[in-house]
């Protein structure tokens, strides 16, 4: 649905709003850069789905609010809508829209539970999770790794950093967590536009993967496994079907790289 441009105006008051609201918030992964990209994905995807613009910009503008404070209410997600109707209450939106953009905040978050059942609740929740996908994805999910960390929690399993051998354990070592989440959201995506922007995304992060493993193998961190298993588990035979539209990288040692990623999906298949 095309946005007015009342309605411009209005999503620019409530951005500025929202922004001075993360002034002072140290979760650089949750912060206002992240509500910014996530806001701008948002409306692209709403325009190429058809949704409406005004519910979609002011729930991707309000999403993460909830962040910004401490309360009874453990989901973000919660504290987010309560705030984000405390918010809206002074620029007397329709109940319909009030309500749209209401369970929107409470859909985006996919730990809670709360399936996102219209059109822009499916868009926003598209949009947060592209933010984790791609070179963003890697950025927030170093900047995640920083702010979140247990005292325990270590880069990478010093035996088997990719997970080939064992259950991936995104909370003990964080390479896992692109095991046990980031590479699986494309799968979860709700749009058609936003399925292909999750699978453009993950394509880059499975080649920062393969870069990582050659890069830890010079750090003493390789595999000891035969030739033959080496050969079979080529990273240019994992990416066949993006040769197409993209060319490998020419610094790869063929014939040496393994595709981590292929023996990964592999190990975990059964």
């Amino acid at each position: 649905m095309e946005i007015t441009e009342q309605r411009i105006h209005l999503l620019a008051k409530v951005a500025t709003e929202v922004q001075a609201r993360f002034t002072d918030f140290s979760d650089l992964a949750h912060g206002w850069e992240h509500v910014h990209r996530v806001y701008h994905l948002a409306l692209y995807l709403a325009e190429q789905e058809h949704a409406d613009g005004l519910i979609v910009g002011m729930a991707a503008l309000l999403h993460d609010l909830g962040r910004t404070t401490r309360g009874p209410m453990r989901s973000h997600a919660q504290r987010s809508a309560k705030l984000a109707q405390k918010l809206l209450a002074p620029y007397e939106l329709p109940l319909d829209t009030q309500h749209a953009i209401l369970h929107a905040i409470l859909a985006h978050s996919y730990r809670h539970g709360v399936e996102p059942a219209t059109l822009e609740a499916r868009v926003l929740y598209d949009a947060d999770h592209l933010d984790s996908l791609g070179a963003s994805g890697v950025m927030r999910w170093a900047m995640t790794a920083k702010h979140g960390r247990w005292p325990q929690t270590q880069t990478y399993h010093p035996d088997d950093p990719f997970a080939l051998w064992r259950d991936p354990d995104g909370q003990h070592y964080l390479l896992d967590r692109f095991f046990t989440k980031l590479l699986q959201l494309p799968e979860a995506m709700t749009t058609a536009t936003g399925r292909a922007m999750a699978v453009r995304r993950v394509a880059f992060m499975r080649r920062y993967l393969q870069e990582l493993q050659q890069e830890l193998a010079e750090g003493g961190y390789g595999y000891d496994m035969p030739e033959e298993v080496t050969h079979r588990l080529l990273w240019d035979e994992k990416r066949a079907e993006e040769q197409e539209q993209e060319q490998p990288a020419e610094d790869l040692q063929r014939g040496r790289v393994v595709a981590i990623h292929r023996i990964y999906e592999e190990q975990h298949s059964a």
